[in-house]
């Protein structure tokens, strides 16, 4: 096994439970996370958190060009019946503090719950932006339920989404989904936007035997091979 402390690499992965090109791009990072032993962190970016939340109203025809796109060029599904709401505001902030509030929980299983957040709202017309939702989303998750909402709706968690916020920001990050790789100081973006499982590992590979060869037989994914 290969001292990944010694290599000090990460993946940042930014994104947001309401974006749709992130559900799109869930296949791949997820298969990233199980292809590398490079440890994966998820931020969430903050797509339209609080007071930048709109009416569906007001984006309901772009949403549902971009939905159709996404499932077109992703393959994920999507019910564009769930943008039929009524009255009702497109708000990230609820289901973005909720996956920070997953990640406090059990840090290790802050992907799949994003999956699974994603998969309620743009599968299965779920309305993510409900906090009574959220004790049958973690139904399948480590956690109590009482106490994921409680949690859920403390300062402590808000503020921890609002870090997130300014950390993608940080970042860079100007856009959603971003896959960054952090080796130290140095970051390098490897995807800014949708793309292919086969592209960002291509420049994983890249980055590790070009700056860190005596670590590539540990951690480099074989695209063409049963290790991916």
């Amino acid at each position: 096994m290969v001292d990944l402390e010694a290599h000090s690499l990460e993946l940042v992965y930014v994104g947001d439970p309401m974006c749709s090109w992130c559900w799109g791009f869930a296949p791949v990072v997820e298969k990233i996370d199980g292809a590398f032993d490079i440890p994966m962190r998820t931020v969430v970016g903050g797509l339209r958190p609080g007071d930048k939340a709109e009416p569906i109203d007001r984006i309901r025809p772009m949403l549902e060009h971009h939905w159709s796109q996404v499932a077109a060029a992703s393959g994920q599904p999507f019910d564009l019946g769930g943008l039929d709401r009524t009255d009702w505001m497109y708000d990230t902030l609820l289901p973005d503090t909720a996956i920070v509030t997953m990640r406090s929980a059990a840090s290790g299983e802050t992907l799949r719950f994003l999956s699974t957040v994603q998969r309620a709202f743009y599968a299965d017309r779920v309305d993510v932006t409900d906090i009574d939702v959220y004790p049958d989303l973690v139904a399948d998750f480590p956690v109590n339920p009482s106490e994921f909402i409680e949690a859920l709706e403390s300062p402590e968690m808000h503020a921890a989404a609002e870090q997130d916020f300014i950390e993608a920001q940080w970042l860079g990050v100007t856009g959603f989904p971003t896959l960054l790789l952090r080796d130290g100081a140095t970051t390098v973006p490897l995807s800014l936007g949708y793309t292919t499982f086969e592209r960002v590992a291509e420049r994983i590979n890249d980055f590790i035997e070009k700056n860190h060869p005596e670590a590539a037989a540990g951690l480099v994914c074989d695209i063409d091979g049963e290790a991916c």
